[in-house]
């Protein structure tokens, strides 16, 4: 019984790393697809534009704070909403290149 129960957990390890194995190919050959190389220019410039969401989201939300804002939870949420697509966006980036899956360009 041991031994079936040991094969059994050997053969689900296995399946589990070549299944992870196959989805990293997958996610870099699409990803290779759309994003052939990053380098750190682009990569910084990426973030600079996420702090300047941020900015863009936090100054509307004191300017509401401080009744500069005219009440208008509309724009605060469209900075918000914009912040936080480009925010995840940046993480799914990151994550992607921690992974392999994008190039870098070192220069």
């Amino acid at each position: 019984m041991f031994d079936e129960e040991t094969e059994r957990i050997r053969k689900q390890q296995k399946f589990l790393q070549d299944v992870e194995h196959a989805i990293r190919d997958v996610n870099r050959d699409i990803l290779q697809a759309h994003i052939r190389r990053l380098d750190r220019g682009r990569f910084v410039a990426f973030a600079t534009r996420v702090a300047e969401l941020r900015a863009e989201y936090l100054k509307a939300a004191l300017a509401l704070a401080e009744g500069r804002g005219g009440e208008d939870f509309a724009a605060l949420r469209a900075h918000r909403q914009a912040f936080e697509e480009a925010r995840d966006a940046f993480a799914a980036l990151e994550r992607a290149i921690e992974r392999g899956y994008v190039d870098i360009d070192e220069a």
